[in-house]
């Protein structure tokens, strides 16, 4: 159905941003990785979200929403129906709450490193633990990312909505069931902005804390290769990294994909790397570290497609 040219001529009407069919999905996801896509598409503003995301589900085609591919692992058979980008939904805006608080408000298209930066240069304070975090507003708070003693829990005042329905609603902080590296949202719910509560602090102070957290992950993390971040939670009781490490599997490969010499908890790919060897050197640290602590190392990337 996707393939014919009256669907894509039906795409067409109701979406003015860009169209791409049978699109590779290594030419998007930070790890650079996965099969062909039978549609990606780029609304260009909420009201073309709704439409195309109405368009869809008449007919019946499955579809999920993307943001910057940082946390995404598309398998090799590529994804059969619709990834929805919402890149272009990335205002940014303040409101001054008053009292020294202040709304910071974001599409979920954009990127947290604009929210760091923009926090940073108005002096405001409780965003610095996203800094270095290479995700876009609609994932960080879908997976509750955090760091460095915060979580995104904690700073989120409410979340723009678009339902099963069709209908956009804000859902307050009181509302959200935020667990860890989650938030538990009704199926075919998508993320299209959020408010983040800040407040008024020291610029000097704030900016160097982002300094330092963005150093840390420079040293810490395996940036020179491309990547999809942590792999795994970390269990209650130990980090997931130091896991694989006493397990014996700090730098171990499977064709080009490899276990970091300089984290545990990520994956890199050394060049040519495929999504199935990335996958199964996941099922492989799992087995190894499960056989020798007991621990189940549960995935943190999200994983979509055909085998």
């Amino acid at each position: 159905m996707i393939g014919d040219e009256t669907f894509r001529g039906e795409l067409r009407k109701r979406i003015t941003g860009e169209i791409l069919f049978d699109e590779p999905a290594g030419r998007h996801t930070s790890i650079g990785v996965g099969g062909g896509i039978d549609v990606l598409l780029f609304p260009e503003d909420e009201g073309e979200l709704m439409g195309i995301v109405a368009f869809l589900r008449r007919r019946r085609i499955a579809f999920l929403p993307v943001g910057n591919w940082t946390n995404l692992i598309v398998r090799n058979g590529g994804y059969r129906g619709a990834l929805v980008s919402l890149t272009r939904l990335h205002g940014l805006s303040l409101r001054d709450e008053g009292k020294g608080g202040v709304l910071l408000l974001a599409g979920a298209g954009c990127p947290l490193s604009e929210l760091v930066s923009r926090s940073a240069r108005e002096a405001l304070a409780g965003m610095e633990f996203c800094a270095g975090i290479p995700g876009s507003v609609g994932g960080a708070v879908r997976m509750n990312a955090g760091a460095y003693g915060g979580e995104i829990k904690d700073i989120v005042e409410s979340v723009s909505l678009l339902d099963a329905s069709g209908v956009i609603r804000a859902a307050a902080r009181e509302e959200l069931r935020f667990a860890y590296r989650n938030l538990d949202l009704p199926a075919e719910t998508i993320i299209i902005g959020a408010a983040f509560r800040l407040r008024r602090g020291n610029g000097e102070k704030i900016a160097g804390r982002v300094r330092e957290i963005i150093g840390m992950r420079r040293e810490k993390h395996p940036l020179e290769f491309r990547n999809a971040g942590s792999v795994f939670k970390n269990p209650r009781d130990c980090p997931a990294g130091r896991l694989i490490e006493e397990a014996g599997l700090r730098g171990i490969r499977i064709g080009d994909a490899q276990v970091s010499e300089k984290h545990g908890n990520f994956i890199v790919n050394r060049g040519q790397a495929t999504a199935e060897e990335i996958l199964r050197l996941i099922a492989l640290i799992q087995r190894r570290v499960f056989e020798r602590t007991g621990n189940t190392l549960e995935i943190e990337v999200k994983i979509i497609g055909e085998p």
